[in-house]
């Protein structure tokens, strides 16, 4: 029987049921599992964006067209008001099509969506 320092337990029993005595740890990283797919997910998912001109919507409203939410960061542009207008603008048309809804969240983050799914403008705040 091997001596522990005090306060050290080991947990893990080898395949006999015999405590070891070193301790066993799980890589959680190298783990699968069969509902899991090899590094695609199929299907809607919520996607992170940001604009730095408007020629980039292009590329993001394919991604609302395929059903995808976007949460779109425009930092980049946000003191061009007549660039924001325009990019507001198509958002708001690109989600009428895909019957989504767009809302601004925070200062300079807008989420639109596709498929039905509406933002909710209230804010769930935590308690004081």
């Amino acid at each position: 029987m091997t001596t522990q320092p005090m306060g050290m337990k080991t947990h893990f029993k080898n395949k006999q049921g015999h405590v070891t005595g070193e301790q066993q740890y799980l890589d959680l990283g190298a783990m699968h599992f069969a509902d899991e797919t090899s590094g695609s997910h199929k299907g809607a998912s919520v996607k992170v964006a940001e604009i730095y001109r408007l020629e980039d919507l292009k590329h993001i409203t394919k991604l609302l067209y395929d059903g995808h939410v976007l949460l779109i960061d425009y930092t980049a542009m946000a003191n061009d008001d007549l660039a924001i207008r325009r990019i507001s603008a198509e958002l708001q048309q690109v989600a009428t099509d895909v019957k989504g809804d767009v809302a601004g969240v925070g200062k300079n983050l807008l989420v639109v969506t596709s498929n039905g799914l509406l933002v909710d403008r209230n804010k769930i705040r935590g308690s004081y």
